[in-house]
């Protein structure tokens, strides 16, 4: 539905906008909290690109205290989350008080579990900036941080009071990143919709026109599905299509690499190794895998997985949370728009998928 050129997508407890307009929403949000204590959460990048024009276009924010953590994977920790507490408690945050994520995922996820907890609990608004955070973590009410290496381990779901997306905030990005937040569409189309698929491979980025039907065809995908399912007992476990491999790879990166991998990149080779085991125990086509597997390597870099650290990329599988009776439990494929949960697979198979994604880079 289209409400003075701004989309709202109805999510179970709360509301996504979009649009070029959607500040103006957002000023209808904050006239409850006129009299409470605001507070912005950034890191350097939207500091330094986002926040003057959020201020700027929102009066009620002109008083609002700024918090600024560093960017990175690596940062989202109870370390910084202990900080981000102690930064409330002085600046004497109530319960009445209200967080803004402005940022990508780590800052929406983070973001929102330090909201979820302080005080037990403040109102949160998320304003995600990256591609990666307008659709995926703009949906679905998951907050948390990493914990031990581990991916998402410490969390709660809870929903944001309101989502805001202001699709311009994409020009501040590099292709990288826009990419990183390419992998999550890649994986909505190939779980749910052949047709979305189809207009993504021939590549959605380089024309800023479609990043509106881009965001939005996500997101209705995503929402969608967690309302069938809004705590992760069934039907949402679909979205974890590329996450058990690409989970560990990332994490595995984290611990081992100067530049790490970006999130999307590791759940990209997650999806690669993910149709492979498909194509071996779910009935996925040979020419589907293939198709898949041209698509995301013509995106993607090549990344070496070392046969040496398959043994770690295993082991850290074995603590994904997704797992269950001391299996690796998979979201496969059966073929391009439709997918299957709870699937295990055995060790060795996973294993002949990261050597499958090894010989795709080697020829």
């Amino acid at each position: 539905m289209s409400i003075n050129n701004i989309i709202n997508i109805k999510t179970k407890t709360s509301e996504v906008f979009v649009g070029d307009e959607v500040f103006n929403v957002l000023n209808e949000y904050l006239r409850p909290y006129r009299n409470s204590k605001i507070f912005i959460l950034v890191d350097e990048n939207t500091l330094k690109h986002c926040v003057t024009e959020l201020i700027t276009q929102n009066k009620v924010l002109h008083n609002a205290e700024i918090l600024e953590i560093d960017s990175g994977e690596e940062n989202k920790t109870l370390d910084v989350c202990y900080q981000l507490w102690k930064t409330l408690a002085e600046y004497r945050a109530d319960r009445n008080s209200l967080l803004i994520n402005l940022g990508g995922g780590v800052i929406t996820d983070m973001g929102g579990f330090i909201a979820s907890t302080y005080k037990r609990g403040i109102d949160f608004i998320n304003i995600p900036t990256t591609l990666l955070s307008q659709i995926d973590a703009s949906v679905g009410g998951k907050t948390g941080v990493d914990f031990e290496g581990l991916k998402n381990v410490i969390g709660v779901f809870n929903e944001a009071k309101g989502v805001f997306i202001y699709p311009d905030f994409l020009k501040t990005l590099d292709k990288r990143q826009m990419l990183s937040g390419y992998a999550e569409a890649l994986k909505h189309a190939l779980i749910k919709d052949s047709k979305y698929w189809k207009a993504l491979e021939k590549g959605m980025l380089s024309d800023s026109k479609n990043w509106l039907k881009l965001i939005t065809t996500s997101i209705n995908i995503k929402n969608e599905i967690v309302l069938n399912d809004p705590f992760e007992s069934g039907e949402r476990k679909l979205l974890n299509f590329g996450h058990t491999i690409g989970h560990a790879i990332e994490s595995y990166s984290l611990l081992n690499d100067a530049i790490p991998l970006c999130h999307g990149e590791a759940v990209a080779i997650g999806m690669i190794c993910e149709s492979y085991i498909s194509r071996q125990q779910q009935g996925l086509s040979n020419d589907e895998l293939i198709k898949i597997c041209s698509t995301i390597n013509g995106f993607y870099k090549p990344y070496e997985l070392k046969n040496s650290d398959f043994h770690q990329l295993i082991e850290l599988m074995k603590n994904d949370k997704k797992n269950e009776n001391n299996g690796i439990i998979f979201t496969l494929l059966s073929k391009i728009g439709e997918a299957d949960f709870n699937q295990e697979v055995e060790v060795e198979v996973i294993l002949d998928a990261l050597n499958y994604y090894n010989s795709l880079n080697n020829d």
